[in-house]
């Protein structure tokens, strides 16, 4: 066991430190078992992603992680290209976005107060 003086932000602290793994001249050297190597775990093999979405549809994905304050459009509803079709809070600041394309909302997939990741589908639009 060692002893030392340690000064934090002006505070001084008395410390004892024991020496972990030094061996004594009298202690026998301990004779460690063979180790062998773990066994190799193969990949995981990649998610399948969705087939693509019909031709002329196009889906508004969030672009960050946050959670859904509002949605601003209903199934069945046309929009425009700067339609605003769901608020997202994301790091203390709400994000709105927009339907990007003109066309006629085909799903809704999610509602307020629901979290999404980044690439979640919010609305899809035929």
């Amino acid at each position: 066991m060692r002893k030392f003086n340690i000064t934090v932000n002006g505070n001084t602290y008395s410390v004892d430190v024991e020496e972990v793994g030094a061996l004594s001249p009298a202690a026998a050297p301990v004779q460690a078992a063979p180790v062998q190597a773990a066994p190799v775990q193969k990949a995981a093999p990649a998610p399948v992603k969705a087939a693509p979405a019909a031709t002329g549809s196009k889906k508004v994905e969030s672009p960050m992680p946050g959670t859904i304050v509002s949605v601003k459009v209903k199934a069945g509803d046309t929009v425009n290209a700067n339609t605003l079709v769901a608020v997202l809070e994301a790091m203390k600041m709400e994000n709105e976005i927009f339907a990007g394309v003109e066309g006629t909302v085909a799903s809704v997939n999610v509602s307020a107060g629901d979290s999404v990741n980044s690439g979640d589908v919010i609305v899809s639009i035929n």
